[in-house]
């Protein structure tokens, strides 16, 4: 998988941009709040149309401008696609070589992306939230159907929150009406349960071996799913939701009184392990930061196995965040085998020694000079 080019209009502080003679790594240079985290972003948008850093759109489009464009020619193993995301007020399009797509989740995927920034670190040490959004982030892209039913579980979980909060005065009609939620949520919620047990169970084993490797045989890293009910290893879709029906009777009564659904999808977590002692709690920081270098490489390696082609890589100022050790095992992953984006202020942060034939790109003030 390969970005050709990349062109902007109204996007960020780019008012119109067209980059083109992209290498397989290509550095971003340029001092802080030049853009070069905005170019990483346009990527990511064309892959998941979702920024990392807001879930406003209107952020996104350079005022005074009412809409911004994002377009790449992307080249894959079974041709050229041209990419084309269209932001404004009344919301998103989506066009495959022309087409608008009348789904946003029949756009996902077409091109693929692993990204790593300093706030991956949350990943690890910060809320459940931030973990569950790494799997959706990552799931959505090679299997579009997961988003599917996660945009559907939401809708649902939203109509359910608001009947409980009016239950203690809507009487009897609200208890039918709940059931009918119930059976909906628990329809979608298998689903990405499942989803979630399967691509965890695969990270697992590639994060495993790629930890070992990086902490010179040391540390063992496991991951762990820890849904809000049931059994983490339970698959069969059939078994999940007889589970999440009881679990939903059983907590009736409480998510009256509280106004809120309790179990579910929307309230799973993943722990991480090093040697047994759970590293959001008991690691330290350079453990905690190769935990998420581990995960990284590894989502690299998994979307490979499902797609049959390499993600593209985008490292917004990580690599000075690395040590040199950690810094060459990032590297000797993605030289000659996946493009990949990197953004730093400069090239004494980079083993450039390490880089071979790279593209690179100086930014200023939304220019973009080779």
């Amino acid at each position: 998988m390969f970005v050709k080019n990349l062109s902007l209009q109204h996007y960020r502080n780019y008012e119109e941009l067209k980059l083109e003679a992209f290498g397989s790594v290509n550095l971003l240079l340029g001092n802080n709040a030049q853009g070069k985290t905005n170019l990483l972003e346009a990527i990511l948008m064309l892959a998941l149309t979702k920024s990392h850093r807001t879930s406003k759109d209107k952020e996104l489009i350079s005022f005074p401008a009412d809409a911004a464009v994002l377009a790449a020619l992307i080249e894959r193993k079974y041709g050229a696609v041209n990419l084309e995301l269209r932001l404004s007020p009344q919301g998103k399009k989506a066009k495959l070589n022309g087409l608008e797509q009348r789904k946003l989740s029949d756009f996902v995927g077409t091109l693929n992306v692993v990204m790593f920034a300093p706030e991956d670190l949350e990943i690890v040490k910060g809320t459940p939230g931030i973990r569950r959004r790494f799997l959706d982030m990552e799931i959505g892209q090679v299997m579009p159907s997961y988003l599917f039913h996660l945009q559907q579980y939401q809708k649902v979980l939203v109509q359910r929150n608001n009947l409980l909060k009016s239950a203690f005065q809507a009487g009897p009609e609200a208890l039918v009406m709940l059931e009918i939620w119930n059976e909906q949520l628990a329809e979608h919620g298998v689903k990405i349960i499942k989803r979630r047990k399967q691509f965890i169970r695969k990270l697992q084993r590639w994060a495993a071996d790629i930890h070992l490797g990086i902490t010179n045989g040391s540390e063992n890293l496991e991951l762990t799913y820890l849904p809000s009910f049931g059994d983490a290893e339970e698959e069969d879709e059939a078994v999940l939701l007889q589970q999440f029906m009881i679990k939903l009777s059983q907590l009736k009564d409480q998510e009256i009184r509280r106004g809120m659904t309790l179990a579910g999808p929307h309230r799973d977590d993943i722990a991480f392990h090093i040697n047994g002692k759970e590293a959001q709690v008991f690691g330290s920081q350079g453990q905690q930061r190769t935990t998420a270098l581990s995960l990284k490489l590894a989502e690299i390696e998994l979307i490979h196995q499902e797609i049959g082609e390499y993600p593209v890589l985008l490292l917004d100022d990580v690599l000075s965040e690395l040590d040199p050790y950690r810094q060459t095992q990032l590297i000797e992953t993605f030289q000659s085998k996946v493009q990949t984006f990197i953004t730093a202020t400069g090239m004494e942060s980079i083993n450039a020694a390490k880089l071979k034939d790279a593209s690179i790109f100086h930014v200023q003030s939304g220019q973009v000079m080779s």
